[in-house]
């Protein structure tokens, strides 16, 4: 986790202007850092650029298909940890380089701010790292003021500091292996935003914790509801059950052990067989390897909790959320209506 606490100023900052190069727009650089006399500018600012990452425990690193050396931006940042004087030279650098990738007809131009932090702490450790942030949408703000003895109101157009459009922090940790680096993209899911994450940055999710659980969580519900209906006679409720289990071992296990996963949640001997096997075919179609062990991150599980959500949808009329003991949920057929039905046992209601 990146503590916000732990970052008190902004060692050095500098803005530059980056337009969409396939519609023409420009590249304008300034000409030296930001003298930021303000403090109330400066603690604004580092809200800003810090606060969108401080829940944030996924990591990347910089990679290149044939060479790291050849990832700009990583390369970009080694020189400014190596010598900070360096740090306006390599910030002109990372603006052209983020306009040459800035060709998708989506893509807004916008600010961009380049950040040397003397100090941050990442996971218990501080380090210095640089900061690179976008900001591309504007926001109207209506301005109330007092003159004459009578409020009159204007507006104007600004930046909202809540809103950081794109971020990315290098962590000055982990040099050889592409550095410790955290990203933030409020459009991540839309097309115009690989540019940011794959060909400006070009970072891959490390090892680590949180991607190992976050793998795992999608394939036990990629098996769950995809793999096991084909090959054994189970139904919704039998799917939500092994679903509920899945997310208990999840949330009380500090430790991810993939034998013992599948002995307390799938027990019977076919099934783990079956989930071995579609273990496999689940690596070779990620292109990545599954360890027998690892520990579980408790946050990649709260962000995964979507994953086990376990509802039955009836037709439009009902949903139903199974939380707990399948034995408390039966399933049937009634000739008279010609329909199937749900039966629930309970003891009180709310």
């Amino acid at each position: 986790m990146i503590h916000v606490s732990d970052i008190k100023d902004l060692e050095k900052l500098t803005i530059h202007k980056v337009g969409n190069a396939s519609k023409e727009e420009p590249l304008v650089f300034s000409q030296s850092p930001l003298a930021l006399e303000d403090e109330m500018i400066s603690q604004l600012l580092l809200t800003y650029f810090i606060q969108p990452f401080t829940n944030n425990a996924e990591f990347f690193r910089f990679t290149h298909e044939a060479d790291l050396n050849l990832n700009e931006v990583y390369q970009y940042c080694r020189r400014i940890f190596e010598d900070v004087e360096t740090f306006q030279e390599q910030s002109v650098n990372i603006a052209k380089h983020l306009y040459k990738h800035s060709t998708h007809p989506k893509v807004k131009g916008g600010e961009l701010y380049i950040v040397h932090f003397s100090k941050c702490q990442v996971d218990g450790e501080e380090v210095e790292a640089v900061g690179i942030f976008k900001s591309e949408n504007r926001d109207t703000y209506l301005k109330v003021y007092l003159q004459d003895e009578n409020y009159q109101v204007n507006h104007d157009d600004g930046i909202n500091i809540s809103k950081l459009d794109k971020g990315c922090l290098v962590f000055n940790i982990e040099e050889e292996d592409g550095y410790k680096v955290s990203v933030v993209d409020s459009i991540s899911k839309q097309n115009e935003a690989i540019y940011w994450k794959d060909a400006f940055l070009q970072v891959q999710r490390r090892a680590d914790s949180y991607h190992q659980t976050e793998n795992m969580v999608n394939m036990c519900k990629q098996f769950i509801n995809n793999k096991l209906p084909t090959e054994f006679e189970l139904n919704r409720v039998d799917q939500a059950d092994l679903m509920n289990k899945s997310a208990a071992y999840f949330k009380e296990k500090d430790h991810f052990q993939m034998e013992e996963f599948a002995e307390e949640v799938l027990g019977h001997p076919e099934a783990i067989e079956s989930f071995k096997s579609y273990r496999e075919y689940f690596e070779k179609e990620n292109q990545e390897a599954f360890p027998e062990s690892f520990d579980i991150s408790s946050a990649a599980v709260k962000k995964q909790n979507k994953v086990f959500k376990t509802v039955i949808k009836l037709d439009k009329n009902f949903h139903i959320y199974i939380h707990g003991n399948r034995e408390m949920v039966e399933r049937g057929f009634d000739e008279t209506m010609n329909m199937n039905y749900y039966k629930l046992f309970f003891e009180s209601e709310a």
